[in-house]
């Protein structure tokens, strides 16, 4: 026994000296955390703060209502790029949004986990969500010249970024159907119904705040992409609405690109206005992704 205290007095400050090693090296990784954050915070302030004195001057009604210009920069506006952003994504949801949870469902209620076919898909999905955009651009390109489509229309630019995003919405789908509580799907098949009916009726509906949130937020990536487009020779000067899936376009980033690359500083004031612009209708896409979720989780 006294062998035993006498160990333990002499591991004590071993014990002490470690334990203090420990928490000085969590209170500089904590420090560092907290200070990398507030750099990051600290430096998107001085962006946005910066963008909105630049281009406060062109937040008018022109901007929205006006097509861009090349020999007049203080009367050029960017309707023709919003209407041709809204047209892109509302014609990128209906291709990515379907075909993600459809094979979300499967893969996450139907695939057997011994199926090879299975395991592969599921693999690639993950990987493909870290390809690079402007390979999903090379992709559209290469299917609009087999199919005989032109590149710079609005059904080549949404299949694109449709691809862009389809991973993005595959694996944040299988996450909200795992989240489903198991005993949903047992009472449902208890009661006798199908699987699909399962699905249809009682897990889909209990993971819709999560389908929903990353469906929106992938969508609000997609509005904000440039690469993938411009690969496909989407236009800068476009002094036309969008009026079909084949029509030439233009997008919000896009026209930012050409401005922002023009030396006058009219373009440039333009270029901050719609960069604004921009950031408004992302920032509303994340905001009405966070009310779906929150009036889903509180209707539950």
């Amino acid at each position: 026994m006294a062998t035993t205290t006498a160990e333990s007095a002499s591991t004590a400050p071993l014990q002490a000296a470690a334990h203090g090693d420990r928490d000085s090296r969590s209170l500089v990784f904590l420090g560092l955390l907290w200070g990398s954050l507030a750099f990051g915070i600290f430096a998107l302030g001085v962006l946005l703060v910066n963008t909105f004195i630049e281009g406060s001057g062109r937040l008018d009604l022109m901007l929205f209502v006006n097509y861009t210009s090349q020999l007049f920069p203080g009367k050029a506006g960017a309707r023709a790029a919003i209407l041709g952003s809204l047209m892109v994504i509302v014609v990128t949801a209906l291709l990515a949004v379907p075909l993600g949870v459809a094979a979300a469902s499967y893969l996450e209620e139907f695939a057997s986990r011994e199926n090879r076919f299975a395991r592969f898909v599921e693999l690639n999905v993950q990987n493909l969500a870290a390809v690079p955009a402007i390979i999903y651009g090379m992709l559209a390109a290469g299917l609009a010249v087999t199919v005989g489509l032109p590149r710079n229309t609005v059904l080549v630019g949404a299949i694109a970024l449709a691809l862009l995003i389809l991973p993005v919405i595959i694996v944040s789908t299988r996450e909200a159907l795992r989240a489903v509580p198991r005993e949903i799907r047992q009472g449902s098949l208890a009661l006798g119904a199908t699987p699909m009916q399962t699905l249809t009726r009682q897990t889909l509906p209990a993971a819709i705040p999560g389908i929903a949130t990353g469906t929106i937020l992938a969508l609000s990536r997609a509005m904000g992409e440039a690469a993938p487009l411009l690969l496909l020779g989407g236009l800068v000067f476009v002094t036309y609405d969008p009026n079909g899936l084949l029509s030439g376009f233009t997008t919000m980033p896009i026209q930012i690109f050409d401005w922002a690359g023009r030396s006058q500083i009219a373009f440039r004031e333009l270029a901050a206005a719609a960069s604004m612009v921009l950031l408004v209708l992302v920032l509303a896409m994340n905001a009405v992704a966070i009310i779906i979720r929150n009036k889903f989780t509180t209707s539950r």
